[in-house]
C-alpha cells in the first residue's frame, strides 16, 4: 500500500484534525507541534466524504488548470516583447532577443516556480502558514554562503559559488527546523518573527564581512534581487531547479503526510526525519541556485501557497501545478511592472515583491488574529 493510500485510509481516524487542516489553512493551535494539526470543535469527516474530497482534489489536469496555463503563458509571452531595446527595428534585434529577452523570461519562469514551491514545502513541514525562505532566514544564509565563496574563492567558477550557497542555506534551514522542534511556542505568529530576527542576524554578519572585505556593493546587488543582469550564459544553472520541482512532485504524498505531524506520519509508516531532511535539502538547492543567479526574491513563497491553499486545501501533489503557475505569474507581473513603471529605467523585482508580500503577510496576521 502506498503512502498516499495509507493517508486516505487513515483520514477517518484523524477525524476533525485532518478536516481542519485542509479547510482552514491554519494547522494546529500553535502551528509548530509535532502532533496532528487541527482544533477542537471542527466538524467530523466521514470516510466517504474524505475519499470523495481527496479524489476530487487529486485530479491534476482540469479545465481551470488549463485556463491558468494559458493565462500564465500569455503573461510569459508578453514579457518577451517588453523592454527599451527595439528588437524589431534594430539590425541586431534578433541577436539581442536571444541574448537578453529569452534568458530573462526563462529565469522568470524557473525562479518563480522554485521559490513558490519552496514556500509550500516549508509550510507543510513546519505546519505553519507564515514560513518561507524569506521568513526563516534561508535566503540570508544563502547570501552568506555567496559572500563566503567570494571571499574564500575569488574568481572561482559559478558552480563553486552555487555549491557554497546551497550548503549554507541547508545548514541554516536545519538550524531553524531544529529550533522549532526543541522550543514549544504558544503561537504560530511567533515563528516567522523569530525567523525574520534570525535572518536579520545572519544578514548583519554578511554586511560586516562584506564591509571588511570591500564587497559591500556585491551584497547590495544581491539584496536588490533583479532579472536585469540575467543573460545567455549566466542563467543556465536555473535549469537545475526544474529537477527539484520534479523531485518534489515525486515525493509529494510523503510531504503531505509529514505535514500532518510526526505522530501521524510515523503511525502510517513514514520516516518523518528522513522526509524532513529531504525537504530541507530540496529547499536549500532551489534557494541557493535562485540566490546566486537572480538574488533575493522575498515573500513569493508566502503569497502563493496561502492563496492556493485557501481554495484547494493542502494536498501537495494536486496543488503543486497551481503553486508553480501562480508563482510564475506573480513574478512575471512584478517584473513587467518594474520594467514599465519608470521606463527606460527599471525597479528591482524584489522591491515590488516586498511591497506585495508585506501586505499579504499583514493580512494573514490580521486574519489569524480575527479567527482566534
Amino acid at each position: 500500500m502506498s503512502i498516499h493510500e495509507r493517508h486516505q485510509a487513515t483520514a477517518p481516524a484523524s477525524g476533525a484534525a485532518a478536516g481542519a487542516h485542509g479547510s482552514t489553512g491554519a494547522p494546529g493551535s500553535d502551528g509548530t507541534s509535532a502532533g496532528a494539526p487541527g482544533s477542537a470543535g471542527a466538524p467530523a469527516v466521514t470516510a466517504p466524504e474524505a475519499v470523495a474530497g481527496t479524489a476530487a482534489k487529486s485530479r491534476l489536469f482540469t479545465w481551470p488548470l488549463l485556463i491558468g496555463v494559458l493565462v500564465t503563458a500569455a503573461l510569459v509571452a508578453s514579457s518577451l516583447f517588453i523592454g527599451v531595446y527595439d528588437i524589431f527595428g534594430a539590425e541586431d534585434g534578433s541577436e539581442m532577443f536571444a541574448i537578453t529577452r529569452v534568458p530573462r523570461t526563462i529565469a522568470l519562469v524557473l525562479a518563480g516556480a522554485a521559490m513558490a514551491m519552496c514556500g509550500l514545502v516549508m509550510q507543510l513541514l513546519t505546519q505553519n502558514r507564515f514560513v518561507e525562505p524569506t521568513t526563516t532566514g534561508t535566503t540570508e544564509w544563502a547570501g552568506l554562503g555567496l559572500l563566503l565563496a567570494f571571499i574564500a574563492f575569488p574568481g572561482a567558477p559559478l558552480i563553486v559559488t552555487m555549491s557554497v550557497a546551497i550548503i549554507t542555506a541547508f545548514i541554516g534551514t536545519l538550524i531553524f527546523f531544529a529550533f522549532l522542534r526543541r522550543v514549544t511556542l504558544k503561537s504560530s505568529l511567533i515563528v516567522p518573527i523569530i525567523g525574520l530576527m534570525f535572518g536579520a542576524v545572519v544578514g548583519a554578519i554578511s554586511t560586516f564581512l562584506a564591509l571588511q572585505n570591500d564587497l559591500l556593493q556585491t551584497v547590495g546587488i544581491w539584496f536588490a534581487g533583479s532579472f536585469t543582469a540575467v543573460l545567455r550564459g549566466q542563467y543556465e544553472p536555473l535549469w537545475f531547479v526544474l529537477i527539484v520541482v520534479i523531485a518534489v512532485f515525486i515525493v509529494a504524498d510523503r510531504f503531505t503526510v509529514a505535514g500532518l505531524g510526526q505522530e501521524i506520519a510515523t503511525n502510517v509508516g513514514l520516516n518523518y526525519n528522513q522526509v524532513l531532511l529531504l525537504g530541507t535539502g530540496l529547499i536549500a538547492i532551489a534557494t541557493g541556485i535562485v540566490t546566486v543567479v537572480v538574488g533575493n526574491l522575498p515573500f513569493i513563497g508566502l503569497i502563493v501557497p496561502n492563496i492556493v491553499s485557501l481554495f484547494r486545501g493542502d494536498d501537495l501533489r494536486s496543488n503543486l501545478p497551481w503553486v508553480c503557475l501562480l508563482g510564475i505569474a506573480i513574478v512575471t507581473i512584478c517584473d513587467i511592472i518594474g520594467r514599465t513603471i519608470v521606463a527606460p529605467f527599471e525597479i528591482p523585482v524584489s522591491l515590488i515583491l516586498a511591497v506585495v508580500g508585506a501586505a499579504v503577510f499583514i493580512t494573514l496576521l490580521l486574519r489569524r488574529r480575527r479567527n482566534g
